[in-house]
């Protein structure tokens, strides 16, 4: 593919603005052969330095629309798809620094807001703010990222390229090409290489990143650049005003020995290298709070089923975070899906023993069950909770506990939409190693370990309990959850002997979950979770 980075002059004189924006069109207007990859600058609409809001928005209002006429005429001209930062205003007047994807027909695709607008960018106006809108930033999401043409395109704008606790999770994402449109105006060209070259190395992706001349000789800013996936710089202007053209190959990939000596082991990215030696719990994805992920918390366990829900409405945020708090390394829920497709979490599919309503949960949208009364069943100061949605436990405890998650969704069917939008959630919160699946429907627990093979599959008894290890040796699952009465020691070892984890559904009575953990099961299921736990903790829990 044919690459061009177009690097303009800029300058620090507000009364420049004029000039250097003609500049900047002249070299698109140069770009008229074919071409399949163009990039440029962040806020093209700004071609030169300004000092306050008021001088920061006027700049907006005056070259936004013509630049972008000029952005999209040039994609329709050399045929290229164009990437080109510039603010978009959104509905309610606020502006957004924005990376345009356009495509070889010079349509806008996808735009990426700036992850990490600079400290001054949001900031008031009365405090030399600029007062950009930064809103969707405070939420946890993935890297954003798009395809074209079969290209997976990530995306890094100036202030973000410093975040490397990022460059991880775009590796994740599997992506091709990272676009970068940047100043960095105070980065010297020794340290942009070190950065552009680390991020490249570390994603396993191309780095296409434009920026602008501070002028010629400049030691500073600059460096629009091309880097290859093994760090290889292929284009890096320096401080040279116009622009450059590289042929890449957007499906060579580098890989490395998988460890010194590992001669005899499968190559793989740098990334995922790193990946399988990460202790993520000591900084990600929140700090000293984050526990050890699934296939690393020690065993026995004690599982919070339905969370603390002796003491709190079951499958409940109180619930839930009664037995985090106490220090539950799992706990357990059920999730459903709304009349409007959103993912929420009770044990039964039916409203009238929890809450007062009553029918079925999927017959009602989800502004429905919001109306509901979820908590005053169990008691009065419980009067009022509402029904939590997946992303509500995602949100609180992703990467705090172990999740149990019992799908009841699978357990009526297969439903693969689901399961798409299930995992979509766990990868934003990137919890796919904290979370398992359980449900009695081995055609869909396939479909997940399948889909994505970090989150472990656990098979349900449903109908056929005392079958439920063979089942799970049949589909290759990670463990059973045994359904008491039906089950016996010879399942319990024949399920270990296969390297299948035993769960147990349930014991409130101390007596019995310390007669479970005797037999060697590996995590008993629990309502009456601190009750339990005093009574086997000595013995079993506090000795791994």
């Amino acid at each position: 593919m044919k690459v061009r980075i177009i690097q303009p002059a800029y300058t620090f004189d507000p009364k420049d603005l004029q000039k250097n924006y003609e500049g900047m069109v002249a070299l698109m207007r140069e770009c008229n052969e074919p071409l399949d990859i163009i990039v440029m600058p962040e806020y093209c609409d700004i071609p030169a330095a300004q000092k306050g809001k008021q001088a920061y928005w006027n700049s907006i209002k005056t070259y936004n629309k013509p630049f972008m006429e000029e952005a999209i005429a040039m994609a329709k001209r050399c045929h290229a798809i164009t990437f080109v930062n510039c603010a978009y205003e959104t509905a309610d007047g606020k502006l957004r620094n924005t990376t345009h994807a356009i495509d070889r027909e010079g349509n806008v695709v996808g735009r990426y807001y700036k992850a990490h607008p600079a400290p001054k960018e949001d900031k008031p106006e009365a405090v030399g703010g600029l007062e950009m809108d930064s809103s969707y930033s405070l939420g946890g999401k993935s890297p954003y990222t798009l395809e074209i043409e079969g290209i997976r395109f990530a995306f890094m704008t100036c202030y973000d390229f410093y975040m490397y606790e990022e460059f991880p999770q775009i590796a994740r994402q599997n992506v091709d090409v990272i676009i970068g449109c940047s100043h960095q105006r105070t980065d010297t060209h020794e340290a942009l290489e070190i950065i552009n070259r680390f991020l490249s190395y570390n994603t396993n992706a191309y780095l296409i990143r434009a920026s602008v001349s501070l002028g010629e000789g400049s030691p500073i800013g600059g460096c629009s650049c091309v880097i290859a996936p093994n760090g290889d710089v292929l284009a890096d202007m320096k401080s040279r005003a116009g622009y450059e053209t590289v042929e890449i190959d957007v499906t060579k990939k580098y890989y490395k020995a998988a460890g010194f000596g590992a001669i005899d082991k499968p190559s793989k990215p740098h990334y995922a290298y790193i990946e399988e030696g990460r202790r993520p719990w000591l900084y990600r994805n929140g700090g000293a709070s984050v526990t050890q992920p699934d296939v690393l918390m020690p065993y026995p366990r004690l599982c919070a089923h339905r969370g603390f829900n002796t003491v709190a409405p079951e499958n409940s945020m109180p619930a839930f975070g009664a037995a985090v708090a106490l220090g539950a390394e799992e706990i357990e829920f059920d999730l459903w899906k709304t009349k409007d497709g959103v993912l929420v979490s009770c044990h039964d599919s039916t409203l009238e023993r929890v809450s007062n309503g009553s029918g079925k949960i999927y017959d009602h949208t989800y502004a429905e069950l919001l109306s509901l009364d979820f908590g005053a069943k169990k008691g009065e100061k419980f009067k009022g909770l509402r029904i939590p949605t997946f992303e509500d436990i995602l949100k609180k405890f992703a990467a705090r506990v172990i999740m149990n998650v019992h799908v009841k969704i699978w357990d009526k069917g297969n439903d693969e939409q689901a399961l798409h939008e299930i995992v979509a959630l766990i990868r934003q919160y990137d919890c796919e190693k904290y979370c398992y699946f359980v449900s009695r429907n081995n055609e869909m627990l396939q479909k997940a370990k399948a889909y994505e093979p970090a989150i472990g599959i656990c098979v349900g008894a449903g109908s056929t309990p005392w079958q439920i290890v063979d089942r799970a040796i049949t589909i290759g699952a990670d463990k059973v959850q045994l359904f008491k009465p039906n089950f016996d020691q010879l399942m319990i070892d024949k399920a270990h002997e296969h390297g299948i984890r035993c769960n147990v559904f349930w014991a409130d009575d101390p007596a019995e979950a310390r007669r479970y953990f005797e037999m060697g099961i590996d995590a008993v299921l629990t309502n009456d979770y601190l009750t339990v736990y005093n009574a086997v903790k000595d013995d079993f829990l506090d000795k791994k």
